[in-house]
């Protein structure tokens, strides 16, 4: 949960969309072309564009190993894409491959209510989740005082106005993606350069 960090190689990605017969937008022939998988890294949420091992199809929505021999879909990665680049299909998935990277890593992601600070004298950091204002940030410094949050269950139970704290993490990691320009950048890495 840093800024500014440039990407490092992810290890591990969740299948957004596989695409047997390549983009739409390619000028080959349907059978000229490859078929490729869109994905998102697990770590700093890099999108990317893969290529299936020969006659792997990958199901959506489950992870796979991108590094070592291990890796029974993905043959390699060829690219890193922009939000722009994906499928109608990944655009939807990604919601929900966000959410259980959240969830699945809830004790790291749980630290951002235990440990976020301001940004400047007038913002905080919890602002940046979509939803929180300054009644429920007002809120969760108070009740993170009394002790630090053991689990997003305990989070909801003890913050009345956060019930799905893994939507709201999502929702934010997501808008990170999609726009290259947002001025703070906590959970996803920069933005590929054009």
């Amino acid at each position: 949960m840093t800024s500014e960090r440039p990407p490092r190689r992810e290890e591990t990605a969740w299948v957004l969309d596989y695409l047997p017969y390549g983009h739409v937008s390619d000028s080959m022939g349907r059978y000229q072309k490859r078929p490729i998988i869109q994905g998102v890294g697990e770590r700093d949420f890099v999108l990317m564009e893969m290529a299936p091992k020969e006659g792997a199809v990958p199901d959506i929505g489950v992870k796979v190993a991108l590094i070592g021999r291990d890796r029974p879909v993905v043959d390699r990665v060829n690219r890193r894409i922009g939000y722009e680049e994906l499928s109608s299909g990944a655009k939807v998935e990604l919601p929900y491959a966000l959410q259980k990277i959240v969830l699945e890593k809830e004790a790291y992601y749980l630290r951002f209510f235990n440990e976020a600070g301001p940004l400047t004298t007038r913002m905080h950091a919890l602002e940046l989740l979509p939803g929180i204002g300054k009644k429920l940030m007002w809120a969760v410094l108070n009740e993170r005082k009394k002790g630090p949050f053991k689990s997003f269950q305990d989070l909801s139970d003890r913050v009345k106005g956060i019930y799905n704290p893994e939507k709201l993490l999502a929702k934010r990691i997501e808008d990170e993606i999609a726009d290259d320009r947002i001025k703070y950048r906590i959970f996803t890495a920069e933005p590929r350069r054009r």
